[in-house]
């Protein structure tokens, strides 16, 4: 089997992609663990309440602004 630069430039590609959205699956895991414990005190209903609503966007937003501060934060460190 011949392994061409090109067959593993595609790979390494092909890798970093899947790394990729293997982390944003599993910020989005974590954001739904910390805001649905937060923001969903009682037993949900087959909607969420204004406040429940509310505090879901404010919990999410907070969360990926403070990720975005994180990872900005690493990147000037390197």
């Amino acid at each position: 089997m011949d392994s061409s630069p090109l067959q593993s430039a595609e790979m390494q590609r092909f890798l970093s992609q899947e790394k990729e959205k293997a982390m944003v699956n599993e910020m989005v895991a974590k954001l739904t663990n910390v805001c649905w414990d937060k923001c969903i005190t009682s037993t949900p209903g087959s909607k969420f309440s204004s406040s429940e609503s509310a505090c879901l966007a404010n919990c999410a937003q907070r969360y990926l602004d403070m990720s975005m501060i994180i990872m900005k934060r690493f990147q000037s460190m390197q």
